[in-house]
C-alpha cells in the first residue's frame, strides 16, 4: 500500500508519496556534508592547476555529468566524458536502441580505449557516477584513473549496489577504486513508489540525490575558487545579469574550456 502524504506536503497518494522519498534522499546528501567539502577540495585544486575534473557516466548517469557542466550556474573546470554508444537512448529499439547500450556497458576494455584519447595528469581529478557501481565500463573507467594516481569520487546508490551483482570480470564494483564514495540515498532497484495493483514499483530517485550532490559540490568549488581569486565564469541567464554580460560569460567559459580541454591532447601517443 502506498504512503498516504496528504497530511504533511498538502498532496497525497503516489505523488506525495515520492515526494516524501526525495526529502529523506536530500537528508542522506545533508548527512554527507564532509564528503562533499572534501571532493569539492580535490576538484578546486585540479582546477587552481590550470587542469580538468574528469566526470564520466554511462546510461542514465549521465544526467549528472550534464548537470555539472555545461548549463547554466556551472562553470569550466569539468571535462564531461560521455560516449553516445552508453548513453543515446532516445531510438530505445532498433538501431542504436538500449539492449546495445546495456550490452556495451559490460565490455572489458571500453573504457581504456576511451581514455586512450586524453592526455592525463595526477594533478586532474574524476566524479565517475553509477547508481549500481556494477557495470564493467564505469569500474574500469575509476580503476584507470587511479592506475594514472588521479583520485577518484565514486557517486554510487549504497543500498543499491550493496545489493547488486557487479559485471565485472573480477568482481569489483566500483567503491573497490574510490578514494571517496558519495551516496544518492536511493533505495534497492531505485524506484521508490509502490502503487495498488502494481506488483514494481516506480518513480526512481537516484537522479534526484545525485543532482543535489553534484550542485552542492558545485557550490562549493566556486567558494573556493573565488576565496583563491580565481573567481570562476559561471554561465549565466541574461535576465539575471543582462545580455551583453551574458554574451561576455558564456564566450569566456566556453573559451577556457577549450583551452584546458587543449591540454588534454598535447602529448596524446607522445
Amino acid at each position: 500500500m502506498a504512503r498516504d502524504s496528504r497530511d504533511s506536503l498538502g498532496c497525497g497518494g503516489p505523488a506525495g508519496d515520492y515526494i516524501a522519498r526525495c526529502r529523506e534522499l536530500l537528508d542522506v546528501v545533508a548527512g554527507q556534508g564532509d564528503k562533499i567539502a572534501l571532493a569539492a577540495d580535490w576538484f578546486a585544486e585540479s582546477i587552481l592547476a590550470g587542469r580538468m575534473v574528469h566526470l564520466f557516466a554511462a546510461g542514465h548517469s549521465r544526467i549528472m555529468v550534464e548537470e555539472m557542466w555545461p548549463r547554466y550556474g556551472s562553470f569550466p573546470g569539468f571535462h564531461p566524458i560521455v560516449e553516445l554508444s552508453l548513453t543515446f537512448h532516445n531510438q530505445v529499439v532498433g538501431a542504436n536502441g538500449q539492449r546495445q547500450a546495456m550490452f556495451l556497458e559490460s565490455v572489458s576494455g571500453l573504457a581504456e580505449r576511451i581514455l586512450r584519447n586524453f592526455d592525463l595528469s595526477p594533478s586532474d581529478s574524476a566524479l565517475v557516477i553509477s547508481s549500481s557501481g556494477c557495470n564493467t565500463v564505469p569500474i574500469e573507467m575509476a580503476q584507470l584513473f587511479q592506475a594514472r594516481g588521479i583520485r577518484v569520487v565514486a557517486m554510487v546508490s549504497l543500498a543499491h549496489s550493496s545489493a547488486s551483482t557487479t559485471k565485472h570480470p573480477q568482481g569489483k564494483k566500483l567503491t573497490d577504486f574510490a578514494d571517496l564514495v558519495l551516496d544518492t540515498g536511493a533505495p534497492v532497484g531505485d524506484a521508490m513508489v509502490t502503487v495498488d495493483g502494481l506488483d514494481t514499483p516506480v518513480s526512481p530517485g537516484s537522479t534526484v540525490g545525485g543532482c543535489v550532490l553534484v550542485n552542492a559540490i558545485k557550490a562549493e568549488v566556486a567558494a573556493r575558487l573565488a576565496r583563491a581569486g580565481s573567481p570562476p565564469k559561471v554561465l549565466s541567464a541574461a535576465a539575471t545579469v543582462g545580455a551583453d554580460r551574458c554574451r561576455e560569460l558564456f564566450e569566456a567559459a566556453y573559451d577556457e574550456h577549450a583551452h584546458r580541454l587543449a591540454k588534454l591532447y598535447a602529448n596524446v601517443g607522445k
